[in-house]
């Protein structure tokens, strides 16, 4: 049971690194879809690249999120 409890603690750090990734990535999309939307010398190659980032970053995130949900599934399994 101490297992269980050491990993349910371990999975609580988790959710607020991975919370704090969503903010960031989504606010690396709206910088640069700002930039491309005011200013008029923009190099669209490189914002598209920053928002491709911005995406993939997003995406991993959601993973970490779906993964540590699971994890608890698990240990709750477990425990019961």
């Amino acid at each position: 049971m101490k297992g269980v409890m050491r990993h349910a603690a371990s999975m609580t750090n988790v959710l607020p690194i991975a919370i704090a990734g969503l903010s960031a990535s989504a606010a690396r999309f709206a910088a640069s879809a700002n930039r491309v939307v005011q200013q008029h010398d923009v190099d669209l190659a490189a914002e598209l690249v920053q928002q491709k980032l911005a995406a993939i970053e997003f995406k991993a995130n959601v993973a970490v999120l779906k993964t540590a949900d699971q994890m608890a599934k698990a240990a709750l399994d477990i425990s019961v």
